[in-house]
C-alpha cells in the first residue's frame, strides 16, 4: 500500500532571530519567528509524512503550546516523525519539496539540507528532493515578510 502526504509551512521573516532551513543556519538578517525553530522546510516535510499516514497534523503531535517544543530544532521533530513512520510500519520512498524565499539564494545550502533531512529521517539522501524559487517581488514572499515550504511525500507499507 502506497500513500501520499503532501503539507504547506508559512513563518514570518523577523529581526533577532536565525534563518534555518533544512536544518541549515543561513546567514541573513532575517530569521523565522516561531515556537520551535520555526524551520518551515522541515515543518512542511514532517507535516506531509504525518498526513501521509493518516495520523493528523503537525501542531496535533508537536504543539506550539507545549514548552517541550520551545525552540527545539525541527531536525527532532524529523526524527520523531520518522519513529512514528517506523512504529506504523511504513517507509518513505521518497520526498519533493520546495522552498519559497525572495533571498538570499538556496542552491548553495540545498545539499546540507538535503544530508541533515536525509540523516534525521534516517533515509538515503537520494529519496529527498530540495528545491528554492523566489517571489519575483510579489506577495509576501517577494516583500520579504515571510517564507513558504511545502513538500509532497511518498510513503509505502513495509513488506507490501
Amino acid at each position: 500500500m502506497i500513500r501520499i502526504g503532501q503539507s504547506s509551512d508559512i513563518h514570518r521573516l523577523v529581526k533577532n532571530r536565525p534563518l534555518i532551513l533544512g536544518g541549515v543556519k543561513i546567514v541573513h538578517e532575517l530569521g523565522l519567528l516561531g515556537h520551535s525553530d520555526a524551520d518551515a522546510l522541515s515543518h512542511a516535510i514532517a507535516e506531509a509524512l504525518i498526513g501521509a499516514m493518516g495520523k493528523k497534523d503537525l501542531g496535533h503531535h508537536f504543539p506550539d503550546n507545549d514548552p517541550r517544543y520551545k525552540d527545539v530544532s525541527s531536525l527532532f521533530i524529523l526524527e520523531e516523525v520518522a519513529k512514528l513512520l517506523s512504529f506504523n510500519d511504513y517507509k518513505i520512498v521518497n520526498i519533493d519539496s520546495l522552498i519559497m524565499i525572495e533571498r538570499p539564494k538556496m542552491a548553495k545550502y540545498i545539499p546540507m539540507m538535503q544530508s541533515n533531512i536525509a540523516k534525521a529521517l534516517a533515509i538515503n539522501e537520494d529519496k529527498i528532493n530540495v528545491k528554492a524559487t523566489k517571489g519575483e517581488g510579489l506577495s509576501f514572499i517577494g516583500r520579504e515578510e515571510g517564507v513558504m515550504a511545502q513538500a509532497v511525500v511518498l510513503i509505502e507499507k513495509k513488506g507490501e
